[in-house]
């Protein structure tokens, strides 16, 4: 450390945000949360001695002399910033007052530390609370009419909950993605909703200082604030759509039982009660088909927001026709169905809300009922069964359990009217990719798999490419004059006498060492056996991996908790005495002959970012003990796709391969997982991709691009490669 090195900055990882303390016992979390403390100390101690505990303030003359806002700040009580901020209307409400400071601030001075989380509260506080009471002055007295406005700014506040919102705001620059971009999504909308549809004075607070918060949390930070398109993986829009139109269905039973009168007008809600239910139930259920992801959900969904959508621009412009020919048309515009002005400017913002969501994620709604996934692809799913049964009698290759998968088919060979063989692949811009080597008895058996399944492409007028196939694949295809190319190399640790002793695995043996001193331990299983805070954290784990990257998650090889899932899978889980998990690992089954498991692949490997550093290590090498145990003969550590091509009579597209996983390795680190499976010392084999001849590799490479990447865009690919030039320089 160097001489200029404060203490402050000892606490920032790289990212430049502080690292959240771990306090143990009443004394630790004194010394990480004193201002929090001190704060909700002060409140409970005026409410003592004011006796506003148990006699509300709203009803006491004192309210007049400690509550800020606008007619406090004419009449020249300035100091109702400060005094305001430690009292409640209520005294049921000072155990919200008090018990949400104590969780928001006390949260945001863990992750921000003490002094930015007091200068984040007190800023967003005294910033909401000015804020409001400029905007209500400029408004308030004005000619425009703006009841709201006149209304609210006669009304005095108390209470610190916007600075505990801006807080909250600001701390959110500590979180990696997904969460920050959760956090701020959930804070924003809060504020919006409740400023629009109930538009009390502390709403208007509370969005002033939820907006500070979020303005000011990257310059605690060092940072600059800036704008980012939101990088979700597809259950995360799901989600964000499914509660997008929950939230639509919660707000018209609320209107429409509790109406308000906010900033936009009166929002009651002049439908009957058939109506209103009518149209929550309709949102429920495009919230239930979305959060599944289905098609005809999504469909369905932009076509009502669609619909919603004109209508309410076409209340909005009668109402604005009716107010340029100087009609009373302000506060309601009838047109049939009866639509306030002002409820429908909020409620074109919630459909707008939606339409981008539905437009820009629409790459996660794929799914279709399985009612009609089975009426509309019978066949397919006859030879999906068919090719994994086989798969089961025969056995396969170290990538085949990765056919089974949803997103890959099955070619079936039959003969004699029985299933002989099969071959997964998908298929995409034109080209059959098939995944892997075919599943057979034998290598002749495998040789009529492939033989029938290129005739079949030829005789569909599409093109071929099997790809990560093996030197058994490669030697059918040079007899048959197609050509080949090395893409990949696998990593294989053979298990039997495997001991992690000797210099050359220390790496090894310093992760297991380390790991039980700090009682970190190994747990072995189906994800889907584990408790659902397990679960939950390894799903948190990789989203924070996917949004960490500059392109979507990636498919095809390469799978995710999804996959995970599967029960013939097997995870590993780095947990410590607290039950935080550190990593997660997932092994696919490798099976030989009559269903027997000879070995594991690896596919998930992710960590979490703060964790138990050499979680990965620990993962790995306590995997391949276990396996061992178990008799399994070898683990493959996968081959990294794009992480080495092999030079031979197609030089020139070799080194074109090379150079496009040059390019995604500052992306996705194929090569830097490369050099870590080295740690491992394994045995390498090659994996090839086969292909008719070079005509064929143009489409060809958008075909691989579409399955690694099914939901990038062409900006996001645009975006991606500039972002790496710009990394390296170029």
């Amino acid at each position: 450390m160097s001489a200029g090195t404060t203490a402050v900055e000892e606490d920032l990882p790289e990212d430049g945000a502080p690292a959240p303390h771990r306090a143990r016992g009443l004394l630790g979390v004194l010394r990480v949360v004193p201002f929090t403390i001190a704060v909700v100390v002060v409140m409970v101690v005026l409410g003592l001695v004011t006796r506003t505990l148990w006699d509300p303030l709203v009803d006491r003359d004192l309210m007049d002399v400690v509550a800020y806002g606008l007619p406090a700040f004419q009449a020249g009580r300035w100091y109702t910033v400060v005094t305001g901020a430690l009292f409640a209307l209520t005294p049921a409400q000072y155990l919200a007052v008090t018990g949400g400071f104590a969780l928001l601030v006390g949260w945001s001075e863990w992750r921000l530390g003490t002094k930015r989380a007091a200068l984040a509260t007190i800023g967003a506080q005294v910033a909401g609370i000015l804020g409001a009471a400029a905007f209500l002055a400029l408004l308030g007295g004005t000619s425009s009419g703006w009841d709201w406005a006149a209304r609210v700014s006669d009304d005095l506040d108390v209470g610190f909950s916007a600075g505990a919102m801006g807080a909250v705001a600001a701390a959110s620059v500590t979180l990696l993605p997904p969460w920050r971009g959760r956090l701020r999504f959930v804070l924003s909308l809060y504020a919006v909703l409740a400023f629009l549809y109930i538009g009390l004075l502390w709403d208007l607070e509370h969005l002033l200082g939820v907006l500070v918060g979020l303005v000011l949390g990257p310059f605690l930070v060092g940072d600059r604030p800036a704008l980012h398109r939101p990088r979700l993986t597809r259950r995360e829009w799901r989600v964000t759509a499914a509660t997008l139109f929950l939230l639509a269905a919660v707000i018209r039973l609320v209107v429409w039982f509790v109406p308000a009168d906010g900033p936009l007008g009166a929002s009651a809600d002049d439908d009957g009660p058939v109506i209103v239910l009518i149209g929550a139930a309709i949102s429920l259920l495009l919230a239930n088909g979305l959060r599944k992801g289905r098609r005809r959900a999504w469909i369905w969904a932009v076509v009502v927001t669609a619909l919603a959508l004109a209508l309410v621009l076409l209340v909005a412009v009668i109402a604005s026709a009716a107010l340029i020919a100087g009609e009373d048309a302000y506060l309601v515009v009838d047109v049939g169905a009866g639509q306030a002005l002002p409820a429908a400017v909020a409620d074109l913002v919630l459909w707008l809300m939606q339409l981008v969501v539905l437009i820009a994620g629409r790459r996660a709604f794929r799914a279709v009922s399985p009612r009609r996934a089975a009426r509309l692809d019978v066949s397919a799913e006859v030879d999906r069964q068919d090719g994994i049964a086989l798969l089961r009698e025969d056995g396969g290759g170290s990538l085949s359990w990765m056919g089974t998968w949803p997103e890959n088919r099955w070619f079936v060979l039959r003969e004699g009217g029985a299933a002989v063989g099969a071959q997964a692949f998908q298929r995409h811009a034109g080209v059959a990719v098939a995944l892997g080597d075919p599943v057979g008895p034998d290598a002749a058996g495998r040789a009529r798999v492939l033989d029938a399944f290129v005739d079949r492409q030829y005789a569909l007028g599409q093109r071929f490419c099997l790809f990560s196939v093996s030197q058994e694949v490669v030697d059918w295809a040079g007899s048959r004059g197609f050509r080949s190319v090395q893409v990949a190399e696998e990593a294989v640790i053979d298990l039997p006498g495997l001991v992690f002793k000797g210099k050359d695995w220390q790496t090894q043996r310093s992760a297991l060492n380390r790991a039980a001193k700090e009682g970190v331990s190994y747990v072995e299983g189906r994800l889907a056996d584990q408790p659902r805070s397990v679960l939950a954290q390894a799903r948190a784990i990789s989203e924070v991996w996917v949004g960490d990257k500059g392109l979507p998650e990636m498919g095809f090889t390469l799978g995710g908790i999804d996959e995970a899932l599967d029960p013939e899978v097997r995870v590993g889980l780095a947990i410590d005495a607290d039950g935080r998990v550190h990593g997660v690992t997932s092994w696919l089954p490798v099976l030989g002959p009559h269903g027997t498991t000879t070995g594991w692949t690896l596919d998930v490997m992710r960590r979490l970012p703060d964790g138990f550093r050499p979680v990965t290590e620990f993962l790995i090498a306590s995997a391949c003990l276990s396996f061992q145990e178990q008799g399994a003969q070898w683990a493959s550590l996968s081959g990294a796709p794009l992480a080495h091509s092999g030079e031979g009579e197609l030089g020139g597209l070799s080194r074109l391969l090379d150079r496009l996983g040059a390019m995604l390795e500052p992306l996705y680190g194929f090569r830097s997982l490369d050099a870590f499976k080295a740690k491992f010392r394994p045995r390498h084999v090659p994996l090839f991709m086969v292909f008719r001849d070079e005509a064929a590799l143009p489409r060809i490479s958008v075909a691989l691009t579409e399955a690694y990447l099914p939901d990038a865009t062409t900006a996001d690919l645009a975006k991606a490669g500039l972002d790496v030039a710009l990394r390296r320089g170029d």
